[in-house]
């Protein structure tokens, strides 16, 4: 596989853990990285995140949050020579509870940045660097999938 592939594998890999309701899984995919959220606070490592999301995310009895993340069109940019890359991706959040049909609940950007090393044994040695999560455009009916009042961060 290529870089790109690999650092498209990273946003995607993402998805499939934060629905799997896999937030320690999710969380670790960020050790070392910065996370910006809404207005401007700044979480950085795998603790931090899971922290976020334990205490963000509503988990459902069977295990996950009852949700689809899709990400498309990721423009992945990298820097052979500096073992760095970036991505800007869009994300869908899609869920259905037994009390809510299936519905859009929030649609944004993700802007990304990843380092390459050998200390990174999956995904071609690519690794999350940063996240920004502030870029939520469009925001529906959150109430089902978060425990807070929700202004940023998909």
């Amino acid at each position: 596989m290529n870089d790109a592939v690999h650092i498209a594998n990273l946003l995607y890999r993402y998805a499939e853990l934060i629905d799997s309701g896999d937030l320690a899984g999710t969380a670790a995919l960020f050790d070392r990285a910065k996370v910006r959220m809404a207005g401007d606070t700044v979480i950085e490592g795998a603790a931090g995140m899971l922290a976020v999301w334990q205490s963000h995310v509503r988990i459902y009895p069977d295990g996950t949050p009852r949700t689809k993340h899709v990400v498309t069109n990721p423009i992945i940019e990298i820097d052979e020579a500096s073992g760095t890359a970036t991505a800007r991706s869009y994300y869908t959040v899609l869920q259905a509870t037994p009390e809510l049909p299936l519905q859009v609940i929030c649609a944004g950007r993700y802007h990304d940045a990843f380092a390459k090393d050998s200390m990174s044994g999956e995904w071609g040695g690519w690794h999350f660097t940063a996240r920004d999560y502030s870029m939520l455009d469009m925001i529906g009916n959150m109430s089902a999938h978060m425990l807070v009042e929700v202004g940023g961060g998909g």
